[in-house]
């Protein structure tokens, strides 16, 4: 994994860009995860592709996801003006659920919005962290025919 782990933190260290292809490349390498296995408290960030939910999401001051259960999902938490963390049901369209679903051929962790046709598949980058791709209705996921991109680092 140290190979792997050197590479996603590369890509995601690439503030000019890193290209989908690169990303899709690296998803087909890392191992699935079950969603009893990724439960607790994670800090996220994007991939820098140009998708606009990357400039939305700093906007919003996303901090990461909390998985409670696999029925109690918070996918927006997010920073407060005073600094406090806070999960933005508004802008995510109420909280969300796990699921292990089948994405591009492969069954892994997905969380799935309450309030919304989006799905965020999980892939294992390293121990501590998980890669995941935003997939849904084309109009609210895709930019340029493009997914968003993005990893999560166990608090």
């Amino acid at each position: 994994m140290t190979g792997t782990t050197e590479r996603w933190r590369e890509l995601a260290g690439q503030a000019d860009g890193v290209a989908t292809a690169d990303l899709d490349q690296l998803w087909s390498e890392l191992e699935t995860v079950r969603a009893e296995d990724i439960l607790g408290e994670w800090q996220g960030g994007a991939f820098r592709t140009g998708h606009p939910l990357c400039r939305a999401l700093d906007k919003s001051r996303w901090h990461g996801k909390t998985f409670v259960s696999t029925m109690d999902a918070k996918p927006l938490i997010c920073r407060a003006e005073d600094g406090t963390l806070f999960s933005d049901t508004a802008l995510g369209g109420g909280e969300a659920t796990l699921w292990d679903i089948e994405f591009r051929g492969e069954v892994t962790a997905t969380m799935v919005y309450d309030g919304r046709a989006v799905f965020d598949h999980f892939k294992r980058l390293d121990e501590t962290t998980l890669m995941g791709i935003m997939n849904g209705r084309p109009e609210l996921v895709l930019a340029g025919g493009e997914h968003f991109y993005f990893y999560l680092e166990r608090i």
